[in-house]
């Protein structure tokens, strides 16, 4: 039988990887999928995005529940937390979405390897050769591809040598907790540590945040950052910025975390658990890279506008790239990026400039383009813009008003330059933000774009009207 030859092998079945085999297949393009675990979908969806958002949506409900007589709903009593039902709710999310991918593997004819994936050298004739380890018995131990995209990941950084166990935590271990924790110190307050402590404050767990950087979502927005940082604190969460961690150390009943506080005194502190969320490492080690003439940056994989690294037809898309923050959303549209240069079609490189940030936290953060800051240091004369959604009518009927949307424009042209969302369903209204940078949408343009009411989405409106000193309900 002869040998099948594919147009391309991806090594990664994570949100960069599934994508690229579905637009592939949709292109016309024979895929293999090579994935070492025995589900699809990667971190993302089984100890990442979706587990996450999943339990931050409980959470809002629970919130919801505690103030059930503000909306008329009398006679439910106390309610109790069922955690069990939490977790199996879940569960059944990630299944249902791993069967998915599943029936789209199938859909679009990509053919799904299980085993470990590695580089074995530059193409000859044309061919790569990619090693197949920890495969079936009898199986084929590599395949041959005229193309190969890596797409391998990420995975959670720790401090101090510590391993994960049941009581230092890492995006994995918190997922699965018997119950939630009564007190929890999160070290790292970007968008996985401000979650879980958006999570757990919401099911009564006493939440200490520490974090190494002046503030925190340090990526954000300077105005998100302290907002965000008030609005924590009104929920009881303890915030210690500029907070150098010194050591972890277990006690008889939990563990104890020790700090340097930004003002130089030594600090500490007890809890039942610890969440390590200091960012996560790419997972370039062991796939074969040092045969190739792939280049790393501090173990990331530098590519060119279509995904491809210096080893030509290999290509890297997601968490491993260089240069692009670890999304899921990145990580698809770089998947589709580079194969549909693989199959010699016209594509759009992702732009750093365009990619929305989203964090699920209570309230929510969406944002996109320029701070105000980075505006101002690129040289741009800037005019600001900013409405409370303290002045929104769908705010105050959904009872979640606070935060604002913030427009940093062009003073001279009026191009939106960045968009800056705090507050109700921020992560849905960026969307709005994105396209409106991708056409390059001036402030005159968007005052005049009917926006419906009422909608939390009228929030953008005034907030572009505010640029010009004009909104109408501040």
């Amino acid at each position: 039988m002869a040998e099948t030859i594919y147009d391309v092998a991806i090594i990664g079945s994570g949100p960069g990887g599934y994508t690229a085999a579905i637009r592939g297949g949709q292109l016309g393009l024979k895929v293999a999928l090579i994935e070492k675990t025995q589900k699809l979908g990667g971190t993302c969806l089984h100890v990442g995005c979706i587990p996450t958002k999943a339990l931050l949506f409980n959470a809002e409900i629970w919130d919801h529940l505690k103030h059930a007589g503000d909306y008329g709903i009398d006679g439910i009593g106390t309610p109790t937390l069922n955690w069990e039902s939490v977790l199996k709710r879940k569960n059944a999310i990630v299944t249902k979405h791993t069967k998915g991918l599943e029936f789209l593997m199938k859909k679009n004819k990509v053919t799904v390897i299980s085993g470990y994936g590695r580089l074995t050298g530059p193409a000859e004739g044309g061919m790569h050769t990619v090693a197949l380890s920890s495969v079936a018995e009898g199986a084929a131990t590599e395949l041959k591809a005229k193309n190969v995209i890596l797409a391998t990941g990420s995975e959670a950084k720790t401090i101090f040598g510590l391993a994960p166990d049941d009581r230092i935590l890492t995006n994995i271990e918190i997922l699965s907790l018997p119950e939630p924790p009564r007190s929890l110190i999160v070290i790292g307050a970007g968008a996985v540590g401000m979650e879980f402590s958006s999570i757990f404050r919401s099911f009564g767990t006493e939440v200490t945040l520490v974090e190494f950087l002046a503030r925190v979502v340090p990526v954000e927005d300077e105005d998100i950052s302290k907002e965000i940082t008030r609005l924590f604190k009104k929920r009881g969460i303890d915030i210690n910025t500029g907070a150098k961690v010194e050591k972890i150390e277990k006690t008889e009943t939990g563990v104890k975390v020790s700090w340097t506080g930004a003002n130089g005194k030594a600090a500490e502190k007890e809890a039942e658990k610890v969440l390590v969320a200091v960012g996560r490492a790419p997972r370039t080690d062991n796939v074969g890279i040092e045969k190739t003439k792939i280049e790393l940056d501090r173990g990331f994989v530098k590519v060119n506008e279509a995904q491809e690294t210096a080893e030509p037809g290999v290509f890297a898309v997601g968490d491993i790239v260089a240069g692009l923050p670890q999304l899921a959303h990145v990580a698809g549209m770089s998947g589709i990026v580079a194969v549909t240069s693989i199959a010699g079609r016209t594509f759009r490189p992702v732009r750093r400039d365009r990619i929305p940030g989203a964090t699920y936290t209570e309230p929510q953060i969406g944002s996109v383009g320029l701070t105000e800051a980075q505006a101002r240091e690129k040289g741009y004369e800037v005019k600001v813009g900013k409405f409370p959604f303290a002045g929104n009518s769908k705010a105050t009927i959904v009872g979640n008003h606070d935060g604002f949307v913030k427009i940093v424009a062009d003073a001279k042209y009026g191009e939106i330059l960045g968009v800056h969302i705090l507050g109700p369903q921020a992560t849905e209204l960026i969307a709005e933000a994105v396209a409106v940078l991708e056409l390059e949408g001036t402030v005159e343009e968007l005052m005049f774009t009917i926006h419906a009411h009422p909608t939390l989405a009228e929030s953008m409106l005034d907030a572009y009207a505010a640029v010009e000193g004009m909104a109408i309900n501040a």
